[in-house]
């Protein structure tokens, strides 16, 4: 009788699709879970490196809940990824409606938009390290050749000026991926509903308000909650520039996790760090994933 059922099942094919998922499963498993269980693990002991650690609870988490530059890194993730986020979709919408047109040249435009996006990350971050450099920065150089300033502006000596550098260098890097997101979704928009809005006599910006941007509300949602993670996570290009200088002003959670666990040697103080960040970005994937299904 058992033999039976399993010859059946067999013809079936029931077995086909487990056996797909088993390789993959462990293979998450060994690279994802267990790495972020062993990290969750050391937020509750007092490991360092090259020595065995002890439980400790949340003893961690209440050390950082005191400390002023967690609480400044706090701050500055928010600000950090709200701004930037924000005006990365502005910029990406105006530009995928500009390439959305005809007009000549506009392959080669659509092509050179990619450029910042291509770019591996470290070479674009020691580009505008060198550009927002004291010593060395072209701005500075150019406002003092204009008679505008008569000394090089501390980009990255300053608190804000140091935040307003990054925020710049991510926007820049990062507008291409709404550019290009938007553009597919603008392209896939039927013709037709334009041509009835036109033959009604509807104005551009009418036209935009209440056929374009609903349409591409879902796609927006997407979008936004992908490149906030990105943003949230943004670690080569603040650590290359800044390293989360001057004084603490420009860490991330992801920076001032690698500066206590790997620089300082404190394992457990940077696990606990990273950990607190899991919540938010937990919630940024279901986002995108409910989105990605909802317009699915």
């Amino acid at each position: 009788m058992a033999a039976g059922r399993l010859s059946l099942a067999l013809d079936r094919g029931a077995w086909f699709g487990p056996a797909l998922v088993v390789p993959v499963a462990a293979l998450l498993g060994l690279l994802l879970a267990y790495p972020l269980g062993l990290g969750v693990w050391l937020g509750f002991q007092d490991a360092k490196i090259g020595a065995p650690g002890t439980f400790i609870g949340l003893e961690n988490y209440q050390y950082l809940l005191d400390d002023p530059v967690f609480r400044l890194t706090a701050l500055n993730t928010a600000l950090y990824t709200v701004v930037t986020v924000a005006l990365k979709l502005a910029l990406g919408l105006g530009l995928a409606l500009v390439l959305n047109q005809r007009f000549a040249g506009v392959r080669f435009w659509r092509s050179v938009l990619l450029l910042p996006y291509v770019v591996p990350t470290v070479l674009s971050a020691f580009a505008w390290w060198w550009i927002f450099d004291p010593q060395f920065s072209f701005i500075s150089w150019a406002l003092v050749k204009l008679g505008l300033i008569r000394h090089n502006i501390d980009f990255l000596g300053d608190s804000w000026l140091a935040r307003g550098s990054l925020m710049v260098a991510n926007i820049w890097r990062g507008t291409p991926f709404f550019t290009i997101g938007y553009l597919a979704g603008l392209q896939s928009i039927p013709t037709d509903v334009y041509e009835a809005a036109q033959i009604d006599g509807a104005r551009a910006l009418r036209v935009f308000r209440e056929i374009t941007w609903p349409l591409l509300m879902p796609l927006t949602v997407i979008l936004t909650t992908f490149s906030a993670i990105f943003t949230f996570t943004d670690f080569q290009l603040v650590w290359t520039i800044t390293r989360g200088g001057p004084a603490n002003a420009t860490h991330l959670f992801v920076t001032l996790a690698y500066q206590r666990a790997i620089v300082g040697g404190a394992m457990s103080e940077g696990a606990a760090i990273a950990a607190v960040t899991l919540p938010a970005l937990g919630l940024l994937a279901y986002a995108a994933l409910r989105a990605i299904r909802e317009r699915a």
